[in-house]
């Protein structure tokens, strides 16, 4: 949500190298998904990264979760 669905343009440092954490949680089956209308509001579609998501589909993952987190 909000800057999160920018994550497919979001650069790397030397430190922190984004691309190979999002590749590694991905590889521990982790899904990403980017709020559609936060694409929409910044003329962004759908990335490999993250697939477009709805607030249904937030709220399949809420309801199927034992524990959610909130940042911001």
């Amino acid at each position: 949500m909000n800057e999160g669905s920018e994550l497919d343009t979001i650069p790397g440092s030397k430190n922190f190298d984004i691309s190979a954490k999002v590749a590694e949680f991905k590889g521990l089956m982790g899904e990403i998904y980017a709020c559609g209308t936060c694409l929409e509001l910044r003329g962004k579609g759908e990335s490999n990264v993250c697939p477009v998501s709805t607030m249904s589909d937030l709220l399949k993952m809420v309801e199927g979760s034992d524990k959610v987190l909130v940042f911001g």
